[in-house]
């Protein structure tokens, strides 16, 4: 079949994508994760691992998966990882998802419908989705509902998850300032950004499922109060830039 003009300008308009993933110790699951990322993500260029210092192997499964991977070589956060992801992307958009199994990569195109040419970022909402058994606790379920409540508040937002993991983001949406999160307020620092530059935040509903293997490193109130402090600081920020 001979392509017409249409579908060849539709083939060169359509964004490159980069599935990012950052990870610690996750040797067990990134395996699994990798190959079902490769399968459900259209227009796929590239699965980039930023293995963030782990110490069971998990570079070298990955790249064994197909993976590009880049190592840091001690555990810097996930905040420093996904920076690095984003700036060594090759591709226009980005693909966030976890590498311990929660995220369910079937759910990829999900997002992708939901990115039209007006969306800059997509989010996978799990409380707009369903949580399976073992895939939260009570005390980080009210956290995250109090994060988002606050965050709703000061950037005039109607969002219900705003530190899910699992999303889709135009790199050229952050604009000009520099992510400087260093461990969890990583999402909460990307999602104020895209607003603040007047881009357009939606959310698809996900599930989220229990780990597959290894543990969290999120610990809730000095990880808590990083996020806070983020959401204030980066609007204290653009308010002082308005009024120069």
């Amino acid at each position: 079949m001979v392509a017409t003009n249409q579908q060849t300008d539709t083939v060169a308009n359509t964004p490159r994508v980069s599935a990012v993933l950052a990870a610690y110790n996750e040797a067990l699951s990134i395996d699994q994760v990798i190959h079902a990322v490769r399968s459900a993500t259209p227009n796929l260029c590239e699965v980039l691992v930023v293995d963030d210092g782990s110490v069971d192997g998990t570079a070298a499964v990955a790249e064994e998966a197909g993976a590009r991977v880049i190592r840091h070589i001690r555990n810097e956060g996930k905040g420093v990882a996904l920076r690095t992801g984003i700036q060594e992307a090759q591709g226009e958009v980005v693909l966030f998802i976890d590498a311990d199994g929660q995220d369910d990569p079937n759910e990829i195109p999900r997002l992708f419908e939901a990115l039209t040419p007006q969306t800059d970022l997509v989010i996978g909402s799990r409380f707009l989705g369903r949580f399976e058994k073992g895939a939260i606790g009570p005390l980080n379920y009210m956290g995250n509902r109090t994060i988002t409540w606050l965050f709703d508040r000061i950037f005039k937002a109607r969002l219900t998850d705003t530190q899910a993991g699992f999303r889709v983001l135009r790199k050229d949406a952050l604009g000009a300032d520099r992510l400087r999160s260093k461990t969890y307020e990583i999402e909460t620092e990307m999602t104020a950004q895209v607003l603040e530059n007047g881009g357009t935040v939606v959310e698809v509903p996900v599930s989220r499922y229990a780990r597959t293997a290894g543990k969290t490193s999120f610990q809730r109130i000095p990880h808590g109060m990083r996020i806070v402090w983020t959401m204030v600081s980066i609007r204290a920020r653009n308010l002082a830039k308005k009024e120069e």
